[in-house]
This record gives structure tokens, C-alpha cells and sequence, in this order.
């Protein structure tokens, strides 16, 4: 990734730590997915849950979603964070 926006100029890691609001999101949608994954299929396979295939499913889940959604969820930081600072900005 780069430091800065080729567009605008805008530095993306403000201070240390800047990320931390990402990797949470990312975080939340992964363990969000593994609910889903897992409360789905046990759902639609009750009684004879393939608890196996099950395992396998969730742990997919949990190593392809967080690599996938990582750019993005530092898209929708970036996003959020300035959102609320132009509001800020505006309010005071």
C-alpha cells in the first residue's frame, strides 16, 4: 500500500496504531462469516450435521475471508475516519 494517495496527497497512517480500527472490522466480518458458514449448514443438514466437512468449512472460512477482506476493510477505515473527521471539522 502505499504512504499516501496519488490523488488527493492524503497520508493514510496517521499515527501508530492508525490500523488497529481495521483489523478489528476485519476481525468482525470474518467471525461474522463463520457464524453464518456454521449456523447455515448446521441448519440445512440437521439431524446428520457432516461435523467433519463442518470443520473444514469454518476453518476455510476463517484463513480465506481475513486475507480477502483485508484491503478492504483498510478501504472502509480510511473512509469512516475521514467521515467523521469532516463532520468534526464542521461541527467545530
Amino acid at each position: 500500500m502505499r504512504p499516501d494517495c496519488p490523488r488527493c496527497g492524503l497520508h493514510f497512517e496517521r499515527e501508530q496504531g492508525y490500523w488497529l480500527g481495521a483489523m478489528t472490522l476485519n476481525f468482525a466480518v470474518t467471525e461474522a462469516m463463520f457464524v453464518v458458514v456454521l449456523v447455515a449448514t448446521m441448519a440445512i443438514t440437521w439431524p446428520d450435521v457432516p461435523w467433519g466437512t463442518l470443520l473444514i468449512a469454518v476453518l476455510a472460512t476463517n484463513v480465506i475471508v481475513p486475507l480477502v477482506f483485508y484491503p478492504i476493510s483498510k478501504t472502509i477505515w480510511v473512509g469512516l475516519e475521514r467521515g467523521v473527521r469532516s463532520r468534526l471539522d464542521f461541527a467545530g
